[in-house]
């Protein structure tokens, strides 16, 4: 199969696995992410997912010998356009780019996340680079325009200015940049992202997940608000937590736990 999940607790781990082809999404492979990633949010007991790719690629794109057999075609991609009359979203022609989460997904980015490989680690709430692994906008040569969430969530990340450079240029950017400019927030010695994303991915799974889910979604729902409206949103947003788990939370506190600002025995 393209795509594996394994579980380890609360922590889940979504594998593509077209390795001869460099992991670049087919249909199936589309279809086949955005169902796990479906099943991983209805599921009461993974908290936080994991995204890795097999073989040493993480994504190359999306599969352009598939897309030219598109040629004189209109029908495949506008059974994925965005719907008119509020009805639900089809995939995005990469799979879960669409999806609205409410939990944390975290990219373990191996060799090449490029064209939209590059849109859904983007897509991801993390990202976790091996030191050899790269993104870049390489569909630029093709004459193939991001569609996939790329020209909205790279700018949110990098800034304007950065983001317009990379996506005009179409050009590599290495994972140390990438960590440099905010592309990615974490860079392992090769071989380790898959590891290192899922003890990131641990590390969050550990705590109150309401109050997680909470600061993530308040974080995303700020874009585009005033200081005062994203200020109430964040208020009532998160008062539902601190009312389930945060008062708890005080009492354990107050118990003697968590004392000096560890994380242990919370």
């Amino acid at each position: 199969m393209a795509v594996r999940v394994e579980k380890n607790g609360p922590v889940t781990t979504i594998i593509h696995s077209r390795p001869e082809v460099r992991n670049a999404m087919d249909p199936a492979g589309a279809d086949a992410l955005a169902e796990v990633f479906t099943a991983f949010e209805a599921d009461s007991q993974a908290s936080v997912a994991v995204l890795w790719g097999e073989g040493g690629a993480f994504c190359a794109g999306w599969d352009l010998k598939y897309g030219s057999s598109l040629a004189g075609q209109a029908r495949p991609l506008a059974e994925l356009d965005f719907p008119v009359d509020g009805s639900p979203l089809p995939r995005g022609p990469m799979g879960p780019t669409r999806l609205d989460l409410s939990k944390p997904v975290i990219a373990a980015v191996a060799g090449p996340a490029v064209a939209g490989g590059f849109e859904v680690a983007l897509w991801c709430d993390l990202r976790v680079m091996e030191e050899s692994a790269y993104f870049g906008v390489y569909n630029r040569r093709w004459g193939i325009p991001l569609i996939d969430g790329g020209t909205v969530r790279l700018p949110r990340l990098v800034g304007l200015g950065r983001a317009m450079e990379i996506i005009l240029t179409g050009r590599k950017v290495p994972a140390e940049e990438c960590l440099r400019i905010g592309a990615c927030e974490k860079v392992v010695p090769d071989g380790q992202s898959r590891p290192a994303a899922e003890e990131l991915a641990r590390e969050i799974a550990r705590f109150p997940q309401l109050c997680v889910r909470a600061d993530r979604r308040s974080i995303y729902m700020q874009y585009g608000l005033s200081v005062r409206q994203a200020m109430e949103k964040e208020w009532h947003n998160g008062l539902p937590a601190l009312v389930d788990e945060g008062i708890a939370g005080a009492a354990r506190f107050s118990s003697g736990k968590g004392r000096s600002g560890s994380f242990e025995d919370m």
